[in-house]
């Protein structure tokens, strides 16, 4: 792999430097997400040596390379290519890519830029939790703008199907080719622009790693208005163009709100100059929104303008462990009334997640064994302030009986074991077996009957079914884990569990996208008129339909 790729532009310590380097040398045979959830760790090793970071990657890479060298375990699902796992998709009237478009590819990049064997070529071809696998054509790895420009007008006037491709962390396939689309990879677009320190505005390439940009942030005492579990990983491109949520939402909003402005590549070529960093700019229509959630299918995001929070100056973090999810929805609106303008993050695990996490990873709740666990995250800044209104609500949550014990993070060591007992549940979930994943919204009051009513369901086809998620926007992951891929377990999910989610009145998903796991769900979650002015927009945009085919809208519908 590039090793550039993975390093940052602006390395707080020679210390993290010696660690990417390290990271880079170790990992050229490995995805980008498996890289991407080693760059994770790094932000937690502060205090570890080269040789222990060193130590954690090897067992990273051996880990990774035994998945693919055992990909017919019983604990591991078999890669199937897309187009097998979803059988009404057939491919598109697109051309194949001949000898001569791939020389008209490298007469506008270089050699190192157009990738055509394997196994590099397969690394951008599959997605990191081995669901999702193209056969793939060729790569294209352009740095500028106008190489996108000039990329996109020929495979539109070739009619060349086209998948666009960020870190791919994503969950739904929206990353990865279905048939033989070319893959454009944003990941040498990584340059940081400009930070503006009056106005807190940073401008950057849509390959930029989320972490990056954070790290670079808090040099100029603000932070990215997200957080992911993949921020070691994924792209701020890619985050634009899902819409990506996270740990922060709740505090800072969705990229609708901090996003000022964009650079976008039509289908067609053409460079859309949209990169204003005007917090208000009310002329007419405000056509970057279109872009933010599209997943791709009206344009290539290549450039972010986005508003910075200020660095909190005081951060608060505690775990709290309820007998009942009835104690849980009294704790979130307790925490919402008494802590207010500090609080920036509610996350909510059950045990039936802690245990996998437990099992799999070796990561224990800091406290005793609950049955429902949330995380409470305050970002203020005075200190003295925000412990008392935390220490208020504590008093008041625990005496109340809502709260049965808890722990308060003294120091950033304890806060990173906190938060890496949330955010390792995606991985242990993986090792565990073939995971079915959704990605909802629901209203609060039926947020974990959802979980119940499907554990129920499913039964014994089911070797684990948890939920964790994003309670203080009422985002559930749902997660169902079956010991092999089954169209048996399968049946008994879907459509069921949409045909919940829409008699509620919720999203089918929330955060995530359609990708190409769900676009003939849309119409559980939007109506018959939204979806064909959503067909209309594409058909202005992309009228040949070279973007993101087989995704995010309905083929079937």
């Amino acid at each position: 792999h590039d090793c550039e790729t993975h390093k940052l532009h602006h390395a707080p310590s020679a210390k993290k430097r010696a660690l990417l380097d390290t990271l880079c040398d170790l990992c050229e045979n490995i995805t980008m997400a498996s890289i991407g959830s080693v760059g994770r760790w790094l932000g937690r090793m502060g205090a570890m040596s080269h040789a222990g970071a060193s130590a954690q990657i090897g067992r990273r890479q051996a880990l990774c390379l035994q998945r693919r060298s055992q990909s017919t375990s019983s604990h591991v699902s078999p890669l199937t290519h897309t187009q097998a796992a979803y059988e009404y998709l057939n491919r598109g009237d697109f051309r194949k890519v001949t000898d001569e478009d791939v020389a008209f590819f490298k007469t506008t990049l270089s050699d190192r830029q157009v990738i055509t064997e394997n196994p590099e070529l397969m690394h951008h071809c599959e997605d990191w939790l081995g669901q999702y696998r193209g056969v793939g054509s060729v790569v294209l790895r352009p740095k500028t703008v106008e190489e996108c420009s000039t990329i996109l007008k020929h495979c539109n006037e070739r009619e060349l199907a086209v998948t666009l491709q960020g870190g791919n962390t994503g969950l739904v396939g929206g990353s990865v080719p279905v048939f033989d689309e070319v893959v454009i990879s944003t990941s040498l677009m990584n340059n940081i622009i400009s930070l503006d320190p009056v106005a807190n505005v940073l401008i950057c390439e849509a390959g930029c790693i989320l972490q990056t940009l954070d790290e670079f942030a808090s040099e100029h005492n603000c932070i990215m208005p997200l957080d992911l579990g993949a921020k070691g990983s994924c792209q701020i491109g890619g985050n634009v163009s899902t819409n990506a949520g996270g740990l922060r939402f709740l505090r800072y909003g969705s990229l609708h709100a901090t996003v000022l402005g964009l650079e976008v590549v039509l289908a067609d070529g053409t460079i859309l100059d949209m990169l204003t960093t005007l917090p208000k700019n009310n002329t007419g229509y405000d056509l970057k929104q279109v872009f933010i959630g599209a997943e791709g299918t009206l344009g290539l995001v290549t450039k972010v303008a986005i508003k910075l929070p200020v660095k909190p100056q005081a951060i608060n973090l505690a775990f709290l462990g309820c007998e009942s999810f009835d104690d849980v929805l009294k704790t979130v609106y307790s925490a919402k009334r008494g802590l207010a303008e500090v609080l920036s993050a509610f996350e909510f695990l059950d045990n039936n997640s802690a245990a996998i996490t437990l099992e799999k990873l070796g990561i224990r709740t800091p406290i005793g064994d609950y049955p429902f666990y949330t995380l409470i995250e305050t970002h203020g800044s005075v200190d003295s302030h925000d412990n008392e209104k935390l220490h208020a609500f504590l008093e008041e949550a625990m005496g109340e009986g809502y709260v049965a014990d808890g722990v308060v993070a003294q120091d950033s060591a304890q806060m990173s074991q906190i938060w890496a007992l949330r955010e390792g549940i995606t991985e242990s979930l993986t090792k565990s077996g073939t995971v079915y994943k959704y990605d909802v919204s629901l209203p609060l009051e039926d947020f974990y009957n959802l979980v119940e009513t499907m554990r129920e369901r499913v039964g014994d086809l089911a070797l684990v079914c948890c939920g964790y998620g994003h309670l203080g926007d009422g985002n559930l992951h749902l997660n169902i884990v079956g010991e092999n891929p089954s169209d048996e377990l399968r049946d008994a999910i879907e459509p069921f569990v949409y045909e919940y989610i829409a008699e509620r009145r919720g999203s089918v998903s929330a955060e995530h996208g359609l990708g190409v796991m769900k676009p003939n769900y849309i119409h559980y979650s939007r109506s018959p008129q939204e979806i064909q002015v959503m067909k209309s927009i594409k058909e202005i945009f992309d009228p040949k339909g070279i973007l993101q085919p087989y995704k995010t809208l309905p083929t079937k519908y």
